[in-house]
């Protein structure tokens, strides 16, 4: 929308609407109903310095040795530049698109690269983004991968320390890891979980006050420097935050300790509401009072796709396992 904010469900329903009814068919709209366009002179450099303004003053990433995984997509150009003007010493990779190539089996949805590229060059850190730019992980000098749960996490306890995390509280989604709500209860800071997509986790800040929020798979927002999750700016902060703590990304990432997560996708040929399903709610709380307070369970359709989600968490990979392999058997049975 004209204010930086991703539209409302309701309207992109209704332009859905309209295209697919062909409504919209023989209608044309003059310059003086809609307005105009205009080409923006140097939209690069303007970017870059907005990027640059959300990185502190009196801070620099001298003495950084950074990969960057740029996905051959939106970031190929920006990122390198923006980090080495801040003083990082970087080694880019996949920043070669080709108009095909974009995600392609690198960035932040395929990080083996970037672990491989972190470790051969015994660099402090690897940054990867999405092909769109909007998301964020990073890989530690010992290429261990840190998701969006470790950057937020390390980020709410940075903003709490400053006194800069409204509320004292973040938002995060079902998907958020069981570890990452046990450190933030540890740090005594509110969790809000919202629906999953970033559109979702935006509106729950809106509405409760939050200035942090984001998605375990690196969509990360900052709602006091931009109205969307932006990898650079997610980036900038993080590295802000390593270079003030005079720590190793691997200690700051300590914060956090990811509890054994199976996820199995359930091929479905309808999607009746759950709650329906007597055998599964069954199974569901045989499960949970098994986990007592030491895990979770989350059972759930995907949005997009005709699969049911099973996702179990727990402090042992064996019991986690046989959980999920347990409810999905019996989605199974009841869906497929």
């Amino acid at each position: 929308s004209r204010d930086g904010f991703k539209i409302h469900d309701e309207i992109e329903a209704e332009i859905e609407r309209l295209v697919t009814t062909h409504k919209i068919k023989g209608i044309r709209p003059t310059a003086s109903e809609i307005g105009k366009a205009a080409r923006i002179e140097d939209a690069i450099g303007r970017y870059i310095i907005f990027c640059k303004n959300t990185f502190p003053d009196d801070s620099t990433l001298e003495g950084l040795k950074i990969v960057l995984d740029c996905a051959n997509g939106a970031t190929y150009k920006v990122a390198p530049i923006i980090f080495s003007e801040l003083g990082a010493e970087i080694t880019p990779i996949h920043d070669q698109p080709n108009g095909m190539n974009i995600n392609d089996n690198c960035g932040a949805l395929y990080p083996t690269d970037l672990i491989g590229k972190v470790l051969e060059t015994k660099a402090d850190l690897g940054l990867a983004f999405d092909g769109d730019g909007d998301r964020l992980i990073a890989v530690d000098e010992q290429g261990n991968l840190l998701t969006g749960d470790h950057i937020i996490a390390i980020c709410a306890k940075a903003m709490q320390a400053r006194g800069q995390l409204l509320n004292n509280l973040v938002v995060a989604t079902a998907m958020s890891n069981y570890g990452f709500h046990e450190t933030m209860r540890k740090l005594g800071i509110q969790v809000c979980e919202a629906e999953v997509g970033d559109r979702y986790v935006l509106q729950m800040m809106h509405a409760q006050g939050a200035v942090l929020g984001g998605e375990d798979s690196g969509h990360i927002i900052f709602r006091n420097l931009h109205t969307t999750g932006d990898g650079i700016i997610s980036a900038l902060q993080l590295l802000a935050i390593l270079q003030g703590s005079g720590q190793k990304l691997s200690e700051l990432a300590s914060i956090i300790r990811r509890a054994p997560q199976v996820l199995i996708n359930v091929a479905v040929a309808a999607k009746p509401p759950l709650t329906e399903l007597a055998p599964l709610q069954e199974a569901i709380r045989k499960a949970e009072a098994e986990l007592a307070e030491c895990g979770r369970v989350l059972v759930r359709y995907s949005g997009t796709q005709a699969i049911c989600r099973v996702m179990v968490e727990s402090h042992t990979a064996e019991l986690t396992q046989r959980l999920a392999a347990e409810l999905a058997t019996i989605v199974k049975q009841q869906l497929a």
